[in-house]
C-alpha cells in the first residue's frame, strides 16, 4: 500500500514532515487483499466492548462481531483487588466514558488476518483476539492507567499505542506483543501515526480534556502539548512541533493547541487538523512550517455554547480524505452532522445529520467516507463525490474508531468458519 516516492529535500526537518502519512494515506494507497483474506472495515464499540466487522464498501453488510473482553472477569478481579487501579478505572468511567467503561478504542489487523489487536483504555492495556476462537492470544498491561489512539506500521509488523496518563508511546511486535521500544511525549498522548517508510512515529498530545477550565483565558492550564517525532528504530526525539507558535503567528492565539484528529494531503505537503472547541479545521504547510488556512464550518443552532458540555473538549472530531485528495470529510461531533469540504476552495457540501459523530474514514474503495455515529449506534457512509448518504449500518454501543483491516476470507465470527 505505499504511495508514490517523494522527491528528495536537502532539509532533515522538511525531509521528515514530507516522509508523514497520516490517516487518509492507508486508506488512499490501496491494494487487493492477499491471497485467502478478504478486506473489511473494524468498528469499535466502545462501551459494550466487541467489534463488528462489516465490509469494506458497498453495502458495507455486516460479516460477524467479536468480543474484545473475553478475559473481562479476570481484569475486573485485579482491578478491585489493587484500590490504585480502583480509583482510576471509576474515574476513565466517570469522565472520558461519560458514566460508560472504555473497552475499545482503537484496532488493527494482524498481517495475516488472523488476529485483531486491540487498546483497552477501562483496563489499560493492549490485546491480541485470535478471530478464530475469540481468545487472548497476548496482553500487553500500558504504563500508568489508560491506554488510547494507536497506529500500525506500514509493513503491518509494529503498533504503536499511546499511554496517556502515562505520558508515554509504546511500540509492540504486533504477532507477540513483546515491547520494541518507548518514547516520551506531551502530556496526554492521543494520536499516533507512522511515516509511510515506517522509519518515523508522529505523536500528537491533547492535554488534560477532563477539567471545566474550557475557557479560551485557561487553556494554559490543559498541560504541554506538542507533536512528537521520534525515529521508529531508536525511538529518539528528532523533532517536536508546538503548534501554539504556529497558531499566534496566524493570529489565532485564543485557539487550542491541542491538535486532535489530523490527516495529510497525498504529496504529504499539508496537514489538515482539528483542535478542541472548534467547529473546523486547520492547514498547516510542512514545509513552511506555517498554518495557511482555516476554515470554519457551520454550528447547529441546537448545540449549546457552553464548552464544559463539549464531550473532551470536542467540538468537531474526526477528518479523512479521499485518494484523489481533492475531499475532505469532516465528523461534527457535537454539532450532529458530517460533510465533505472541497480541498481547493473549502467549500462544504450538504450537512448530512449524524448523532455525535465520533471518526471519519475512507471505505476499502475510496469512493466514500465512513463516520461512526457514537450517538446512534451506527456507521454513514456518504459519497465524497456528491457529499451525499449512500447507506446507514447498525453496530454496537457507541461506536468510535473504524479501520480497515483483514480476515480470512471465509470467517463469519469467532467459531463460525
Amino acid at each position: 500500500m505505499a504511495a508514490s516516492r517523494t522527491r528528495h529535500l536537502c532539509s532533515v526537518a522538511v525531509a521528515l514532515a514530507l516522509a508523514v502519512a497520516g490517516p487518509a494515506a492507508s486508506a488512499s494507497a490501496r491494494s487487493a487483499a492477499p491471497d485467502g483474506l478478504r478486506e473489511v472495515l473494524f468498528v469499535g464499540n466502545n462501551w459494550d466492548g466487541t467489534a463488528d466487522v462489516i465490509r469494506s464498501s458497498g453495502d458495507y453488510a455486516k460479516i460477524g462481531r467479536i468480543s474484545v473482553v473475553p478475559d473481562k472477569d479476570a481484569r475486573m478481579a485485579e482491578i478491585n483487588a489493587d484500590p490504585v487501579k480502583w480509583i482510576y478505572f471509576q474515574a476513565i468511567r466517570n469522565s472520558v466514558g461519560e458514566g460508560h467503561d472504555q473497552f475499545a478504542d482503537d484496532m488493527y489487523s494482524t498481517p495475516d488476518g488472523r488476529s485483531v489487536v486491540v487498546s483497552r483504555p477501562s483496563f489499560a492495556d493492549v490485546v491480541s483476539i485470535d478471530l478464530a476462537d475469540g481468545t487472548v492470544n497476548w496482553r500487553f498491561p500500558v504504563a500508568g492507567y489508560r491506554a488510547d489512539h494507536m497506529a500500525v506500521s506500514p509493513d503491518g509488523t509494529r503498533v504503536a499505542v499511546s499511554a496517556s496518563t502515562a505520558d508515554t508511546v509504546h511500540v509492540l511486535d504486533i504477532a507477540t506483543g513483546r515491547q520494541l521500544g518507548s518514547f516520551k511525549t506531551g502530556d496526554k498522548p492521543h494520536e499516533n501515526v507512522f511515516s509511510k517508510d515506517g522509519k518515523y512515529i508522529w505523536n500528537m498530545s491533547i492535554g488534560d480534556v477532563n477539567t471545566d477550565l474550557d475557557g479560551p483565558g485557561w487553556d494554559w492550564t490543559k498541560g504541554d502539548r506538542h507533536i512528537t517525532v521520534v525515529d521508529a528504530t531508536t525511538f529518539r526525539q528528532v523533532k517536536v512541533i508546538d503548534m501554539r507558535q504556529r497558531l499566534d503567528a496566524f493570529g489565532l492565539k485564543d485557539f487550542s493547541d491541542a491538535v486532535r484528529p489530523a490527516v495529510f494531503s497525498p504529496d504529504e505537503s499539508k496537514l489538515y487538523f482539528q483542535v478542541s472547541f472548534f467547529n473546523g479545521f486547520l492547514e498547516y504547510d510542512v514545509t513552511t512550517d506555517k498554518i495557511t488556512r482555516m476554515k470554519t464550518l457551520p454550528k447547529n443552532p441546537a448545540t449549546g455554547e457552553d464548552r464544559t458540555t463539549w464531550v473532551n473538549d470536542s467540538r468537531h472530531h474526526g477528518i479523512s480524505m479521499n485518494p484523489a485528495g481533492t475531499r475532505l470529510c469532516v465528523a461534527g461531533t457535537m454539532d450532529d452532522y458530517a460533510t465533505v469540504v472541497d480541498r481547493a476552495s473549502l467549500q462544504e457540501g450538504p450537512l448530512v445529520p449524524a448523532a455525535k459523530p465520533y471518526w471519519a474514514t475512507v471505505s476499502g474503495d475510496g469512493k466514500d467516507c465512513v463516520v461512526s455515529e457514537s450517538g446512534a449506534d451506527q456507521v454513514t457512509a456518504i459519497d465524497f463525490a456528491t457529499g451525499r448518504k449512500v447507506a446507514s449500518i447498525t453496530v454496537g454501543d457507541h461506536p468510535q474508531r473504524v479501520r480497515l483491516g483483514h480476515v480470512r476470507a471465509d470467517w463469519t465470527g469467532p467459531g463460525g468458519n
